[in-house]
């Protein structure tokens, strides 16, 4: 799959997580006790923008493509994994699977530091 196809699908799983985290604000703010809800919504919203900044970055060319690439990824996963679990134990009382959320937090983690490696390595001109 060519990097312009990759980038692509970034861009719209961004945009998808971008409209399920203001969903999951609004369910947050008109259900009674939705406190799962709030750092869901969080956790999505803040990693759609980091998503595309990503996609931004290698576009520029400013970092390494493919460990930027991963750490796109990463996000996209850890996020999910995090806010689902979320979700999942706020309408249905269980979870995705028995530490769902903190592997997600963990993978979120360390995409950030991935994202920082695919600064610090030189690119291929």
């Amino acid at each position: 799959m060519t990097q312009s196809r990759l980038l692509r699908i970034l861009i719209i799983l961004a945009g998808v997580m971008g409209a399920d985290g203001v969903i999951l604000a609004a369910a947050s703010a008109h259900q009674g006790d939705a406190a799962r809800l709030v750092p869901a919504s969080s956790m999505l919203l803040f990693h759609a923008v980091a998503v595309l900044a990503v996609v931004a970055l290698i576009e520029r060319g400013v970092i390494h493509a493919g460990i930027g690439l991963s750490a796109a990824f990463g996000f996209v996963v850890a996020a999910a994994l995090f806010a689902g679990d979320l979700t999942l134990r706020q309408f249905a009382g269980h979870s995705l699977f028995p530490f769902a959320a903190p592997t997600g937090g963990t993978l979120l983690i360390v995409s950030w530091l991935t994202l920082a490696v695919a600064a610090a390595w030189p690119r291929r001109e």
